[in-house]
């Protein structure tokens, strides 16, 4: 936790950069960061903000509308501010939402109205007596440019608003996904059970026709977005290839820069389209009203209203819409939440810059910014030194991501990331994070760029390293792909891994020489006919290996992860870390805080299992082991015969090995160790004591038994 100095500090360097980036997103029409990325900062802030309540400064971003008017455009004061929503992003802050409210208003029995949230231009119609009269931007919420121009170029915009029977009557598009005035509840154009459209003439509204002429008289104001269609846009960049142009980069920004364009023809020449959230006037009650009298009136909106009365359901509206708002034909990020009742509505007032009754729950990121807290390097299953960066947990595509590749030196370089960086993450192919760039801006002064040979040689001082020529990694000297690939599968199969039979290192050199093994997942995937063509094997034989293999699809999860091979994991590191987790699932998701957290094991450890967790080629691994079936099942041993127990063992066994002694502590609920420590209960002695071994066994209070005694205590 910041204390107030640095958060004022981290803050004063939020506040400049969401600035700076509102600036070119909303009046110049660039980006400079995705607004993902933008809203991760933000969310940031307030939570600062929250936090030390003595930071919120009256020109923070939270506390004001993006965007100012341009001196291309006659300025505009909106009769009633166009303010914007506060954001959410999980249950939790919804429900903590619902909370306020119904404090607020302890006796309303709130229903809510929900909408998709349409990613484009906001921007406020006005019409007088029913004739379109003037357009105006969001602005600074306060002062908008007025667009009239452009907007009234539009096709979906009607210069007059429609007040007769057949003017009321219409149907929903076929397969645009937008609700056209006068849809009724129907199924999805796509073939999917859909969300209900909300259709006109219900609930008492001011929707019936004959009624319409009297609500167009006068001053009436429609707020809505200007988009472009993700199927336009495609057509529109695919006519600029062909013309030899360069493309526009998304619908959002070309939108909000036509709509900008001093010459209302090239605007024409464009496929906008205005689709429409709200309508200022007084006989207005529910804002479900409000879009059935849009419909009425022939202003389009996005066919993805609905109206609920708990909050569960507005929660199940915001799950099932995500499962298919990729195949809208506009983008979206999120789902508007209002009160449906205007009187409740304007009750709960404003604060700030949001009203109360209404948020804005944005879908997870596709992007996100978090602080870089470590760097590690992995050396996977090439011999390749692979650099991880390790960070504070964030949200990306739904998933928490702890650590991200940095590939290679010179990517390290390019990027400049260094250690308590502020970062940009997202998900390659929605699977492997990775680094987009760091936010310079948000840098500390102390900050040094990252030495990779330094740390290399730190982390590995028994290791040499080389870079080939016309290669950008590094890799251990004297290894090839096959000697390792050899090594990992024989250890995957060992007594003290998977302990499957017949996987001796003479059979996995066969199977590897022969290309039936490229990794230990292919083992699974082996079969009679492909083993008992080599030299090795007959038929009797083979099946035995398939058999043998199989037999290991369901290990304790404490062998899978001593079968990974991770530097610095042992089969007792493995039982701790199966004993904490729980599973593999589980595992994988584990960062540095609750590995340190472990007894026993410490930063070295720690970053060792985050940079296997980090490799790419190990998180494939992974998934084709799952993929495979593999279903490591944990094994509790914490009511075993020997729990909470220590042993170390100094001489030879006459019984057993050293080896087949540790798995049996182990098995029963015992911990094995190399050394006598402060820990240790029984020191095992197989044959003469030295001395170190006795002044050591005296110095931490440990008994000392012999080979029998051992035998009766795991008898």
């Amino acid at each position: 936790m910041k204390n107030l100095i640095e958060a004022s500090e981290r803050a004063a360097k939020l506040r400049a950069l969401i600035d700076d980036y509102r600036y070119h997103y909303h009046v110049l029409d660039e980006s400079t960061m995705s607004e993902a990325a933008a809203d991760s900062l933000k969310h940031e802030l307030s939570q600062l903000e929250e936090q030390y309540p003595e930071l919120i400064t009256p020109d923070s971003p939270t506390q004001k509308v993006a965007g100012v008017a341009l001196d291309g455009f006659k300025k505009v004061t909106h009769q009633t501010p166009m303010i914007s929503l506060s954001d959410v992003f999980n249950e939790a802050e919804i429900r903590a939402w619902l909370e306020r409210i119904q404090k607020l208003l302890p006796d309303a029995n709130f229903e809510f109205m929900c909408d998709i949230k349409m990613d484009g231009l906001a921007c406020a119609l006005i019409y007088e007596d029913g004739v379109f009269k003037r357009a105006v931007t969001r602005g600074d919420s306060r002062v908008g440019e007025d667009v009239t121009a452009n907007v009234r170029t539009i096709n979906n915009i009607p210069l007059r608003l429609r007040t007769s029977a057949a003017g009321a009557a219409s149907t929903s598009r076929a397969g645009s996904g937008v609700t056209t005035p006068a849809a009724t509840t129907e199924p999805r154009n796509d073939g999917r059970e859909g969300v209900v459209r909300e259709g006109s003439g219900a609930e008492g509204g001011v929707t019936a026709t004959e009624k319409l002429a009297d609500f167009a008289a006068g001053r009436i104001e429609i707020r809505g977005e200007i988009v472009i269609f993700k199927g336009d846009f495609a057509k529109l960049n695919e006519q600029r290839r062909r013309n030899g142009e360069p493309e526009f980069a998304n619908p959002r920004n070309l939108a909000a820069g036509t709509i900008r364009q001093l010459d209302p023809q090239v605007v024409a020449a464009r496929p906008l389209r205005f689709l429409g959230y709200d309508l200022l006037h007084e006989t207005m009650t529910t804002n479900k009203q409000v879009y059935e009298t849009l419909m009425a009136c022939g202003i389009a909106t996005s066919g993805q209203a609905k109206t609920f009365r708990t909050i569960d359901q507005v929660l199940k509206y915001i799950t099932d819409l995500d499962k298919h708002r990729e195949n809208l034909p506009f983008n979206t990020d999120g789902v508007v939440v209002k009160v449906n009742d205007r009187a409740e509505f304007a009750k709960l007032g404003v604060v700030g810059k949001s009203p109360r009754g209404a948020v804005a729950f944005k879908y997870p990121a596709e992007e996100a910014t978090t602080i870089v807290r470590d760097i590690v390097i992995s050396i996977g299953r090439t011999g390749a030194a692979t650099p991880v960066a390790v960070f504070d947990p964030v949200q990306v595509a739904g998933t928490t991501v702890k650590h991200a590749s940095l590939h290679n030196a010179d990517e390290i370089a390019r990027l400049d990331v260094r250690i308590g960086d502020t970062v940009v993450v997202f998900k390659a192919g929605d699977i492997i994070p990775q680094i987009q760039r760091v936010l310079t801006e948000l840098r500390q002064t102390n900050t040094k760029p990252f030495n990779f040979l330094q740390v290399l040689t730190l982390q590995y001082p028994e290791l040499e390293f080389e870079r080939p020529d016309g290669e950008v990694v590094y890799r251990v000297r004297g290894e090839t792909s096959d000697l390792i690939l050899k090594r990992a599968v024989q250890y995957y199969a060992s007594r003290p891994a998977l302990n499957i039979d017949g996987l001796g290192e003479k059979n996995v050199i066969a199977l590897v020489d022969a290309g039936l093994v490229s990794d230990v997942a292919d083992l699974y995937l082996l079969k009679e006919s492909d083993i008992k063509k080599l030299d090795r094997f007959a038929e009797i034989s083979a099946k035995n290996l398939v058999d043998a293999i199989s037999q290991s699809k369901t290990p304790p999860l404490s062998r899978l992860i001593t079968a990974l091979g991770i530097r610095h994991v042992g089969a007792q590191t493995a039982i701790d870390l199966a004993n904490n987790f729980k599973s593999l699932e589980a595992f994988m998701a584990a960062d540095m805080a609750d590995l340190e957290s472990i007894d026993g094991i410490g930063i070295v450890v720690a970053e060792s299992i985050i940079a296997w967790l980090s490799d790419e080629d190990n998180l494939r691994l992974l998934l084709k082991l799952q993929q495979i079936g593999i279903q490591p099942k944990h094994v509790d041993l914490s009511a075993g015969k020997l729990a909470g127990q220590s042993f170390a063992i100094t001489g030879t066994l006459e019984s057993m090995s050293r080896d087949a002694a540790a798995e049996k502590i182990r098995t029963l609920g015992g911990t094995f160790q190399n050394a006598v420590g402060k820990s240790t209960t029984y020191l095992v002695a197989g044959g003469k004591i030295g001395a170190s071994k006795r002044a050591a066994a005296a110095k931490f209070g440990t008994k000392i038994i012999d080979e029998q005694e051992f035998l009766e205590l795991i008898k």
